[in-house]
């Protein structure tokens, strides 16, 4: 299929969370997108603690993301060696799909960092890069941010969820069930996720 529209959208998903479905779901209207690439991250080289082994962020993203029959799970950056970047990422989506259109779907904090992006200019030329905002600045087109590279706004509604919090209260043995979804839940305490060690 020619002319496609294709979003990305990548994260730890460690777990994924009812905010991060409702980003998803947000994005495939909004932007209405044939399809949604949900990729659970890989080697990540920014972040300051040990991910959860692949197969389950995979399986939980499925599981979180099932019901929406855009939405294909990818694992193109777990099967990656070494450093996991965007641009590559991209690269090897635009090698697959070339006619498509993209759209990189990233949170409101990554949105104001894009500038230190490895090759943020190909991303930029590659894929149309929507920054997810819960609050609406004053040009429904544009997101302030310190760079001149330029975004659209995902609107988002307030979900302040995150997928710390969600660690946290698995750690200390509180409910999750209205932080992410009801299967993802079942699948952390099936797989004794997050608990603390022994």
């Amino acid at each position: 299929m020619t002319g496609q529209r294709i979003g990305i959208f990548g994260g730890a998903f460690d777990p994924p969370h009812k905010a991060h479905v409702a980003m998803a779901e947000a994005a495939i209207d909004q932007f209405q997108l044939d399809e949604l690439r949900i990729i659970p991250t890989g080697n990540a080289w920014h972040k300051p603690r040990d991910l959860s082994l692949g197969l389950h962020r995979a399986a939980m993203a499925r599981l979180a993301f099932g019901h929406l029959p855009q939405v294909r799970v990818d694992e193109v950056e777990l099967q990656r060696p070494g450093p996991s970047y965007t641009i590559d990422t991209l690269r090897a989506l635009a090698g697959q799909r070339p006619d498509a259109r993209f759209f990189l779907f990233v949170g409101e904090d990554q949105g104001k960092t894009l500038d230190r992006w490895r090759e943020i200019e190909e991303i930029a030329q590659r894929a149309i890069i929507c920054v997810a905002k819960r609050s609406m600045p004053e040009g429904p087109d544009a997101v302030a941010s310190s760079h001149d590279i330029p975004t659209q706004v995902l609107k988002l509604p307030n979900l302040p969820h995150s997928a710390t919090e969600v660690r946290v209260r698995v750690a200390h043995g509180h409910a999750i069930d209205a932080l992410v979804p009801e299967t993802v839940a079942l699948y952390i305490y099936r797989h004794h996720l997050y608990q603390p060690a022994r």
